[in-house]
């Protein structure tokens, strides 16, 4: 069962006061006028659905102290924060909640913010935050897209155009090792780099792969390992990338969906990391060179008016065959951020896996750090745990790989 929400794991640095509830709330509340979303509901009581007003809406509804106070270590927070995503967000009110979790033993308190999908893909969801609960900071610099993709030349995208569809969805692929029955079970696990690593593992190359391509490399090698424990290893895993094409100039209250995706072949059978890097970034170069994610995006919202169409074509784009997991990369604050006074230490995301498709791996950036995040079904895929782990691993091959050139 899908519930199509994303949550995003703000860790604040450790203080010696607890975290002030009703103070959260009251600055929240001040700040909800600026998010029309954040006070509607879904009614689905006619067809199409709409966004109405929620006529009871109270904040306690939404900012929580979490009611598992068994919370010190590390494994603890994992715990607790999957069961959070197992949970559906109640449809009766706007589809948010902000759940205050610690502090742990360290000092350090975290907030799992849950956002449903319907209300703002990854950017959008980022934004929210940034309105709702991170202090002011100075504006980021201007990134429109998760991939950082340089515009294609105007004119001559019709003609492209179906061969940016040969490219992204002709090619289907082996079975998926990841093509599994979903319930509403999820567990949760995290990992993490710095932006100036991996940048510097991108400079290192001959030719200089993206932070995306890195986390992309960093990714193949911890499925190569863990794939390698389940004897499922083989010669590539096909992923595909989702691309937001909102802009930075948008308002913050610009809420909503506008994404693409490209397909990307993860090396997972190659040893050398170095060389899986490399054979990812000239694809991903290719890809935005020919600028296949705006092709794409025009090329569902031109079927949009053809709705079998429409619905026949997404069908096989989400297919097992034409990709096996999705691993998303969305741009945070670029600046130190704080809550209530505290600064945030980390910032990772975390978005639902799909239908056939019972992995899913979400990467955001927070102000020189980089979050990664693992969601699965654990009935599906059990020890998610040691993906991240062997992707932590990975990213320590590659950088002292990249180190010694």
């Amino acid at each position: 069962m899908i519930t199509g929400q994303t949550l995003k794991l703000v860790i604040l640095e450790p203080a010696s006061e607890a975290l002030d509830i009703e103070s959260l709330r009251a600055t929240v509340l001040k700040r909800l006028a600026t998010q029309p979303r954040a006070t509607q509901r879904v009614d689905t009581s006619a067809s199409p659905p709409r966004w109405v007003p929620s006529a009871d809406f109270a904040i306690n509804d939404h900012i929580r102290a979490c009611a598992d106070t068994d919370c010190a270590t590390q494994p603890d927070l994992w715990r607790i924060v999957s069961r959070l995503m197992s949970e559906h967000l109640d449809r009766s009110r706007p589809l948010w909640t902000f759940d205050v979790i610690g502090p742990l033993e360290d000092g350090r308190v975290a907030i799992a913010a849950r956002l449903h999908h319907a209300m703002a893909d990854g950017i959008a969801a980022v934004r929210f935050l940034e309105a709702l609960l991170f202090d002011e900071h100075a504006p980021a610099p201007t990134n429109p897209r998760s991939l950082a993709a340089e515009p294609a030349a105007s004119g001559g995208g019709a003609w492209r155009m179906p061969a940016a569809v040969l490219r992204e969805l002709g090619r289907p692929g082996s079975p998926s090792p990841f093509d599994r029955p979903i319930t509403i079970a999820r567990e949760l696990a995290f990992t993490g780099a710095t932006i100036a690593d991996m940048k510097a593992i991108g400079a290192s190359r001959p030719q200089p792969a993206t932070v995306n391509d890195v986390l992309l490399g960093i990714v193949a090698g911890g499925l190569r390992t863990w794939l390698a424990a389940h004897d499922t290893i083989r010669r590539h895993l096909r992923a595909q990338i989702p691309v937001s094409l909102h802009h930075r100039a948008e308002e913050a209250s610009a809420l909503g969906n506008r994404d693409s995706f490209i397909n990307v072949d993860l090396p997972i059978g190659e040893v050398d990391p170095l060389v899986r890097l490399d054979r990812i970034s000239a694809e991903t170069r290719q890809r935005k060179r020919l600028d296949d994610a705006d092709e794409l995006y025009e090329f569902f919202h031109a079927l949009g008016r053809v709705k079998r169409v429409e619905t026949v074509a997404r069908r096989l784009a989400g297919s097992a065959r034409e990709f096996s997991l999705s691993i998303s990369n969305v741009p945070g604050p670029a600046t130190p951020v704080a809550v209530a006074g505290r600064r945030v230490q980390h910032l990772f995301s975390s978005s639902e896996p799909g239908a056939h498709h019972a992995l899913r791996i979400s990467a955001i950036s927070c102000a020189g750090d980089f979050g990664i995040g693992v969601c699965g079904d654990p009935q599906a895929l059990p020890h998610i745990t040691r993906l991240a782990e062997a992707m932590e691993n990975s990213y320590i091959e590659l950088h002292a790989a990249a180190t010694k050139q």
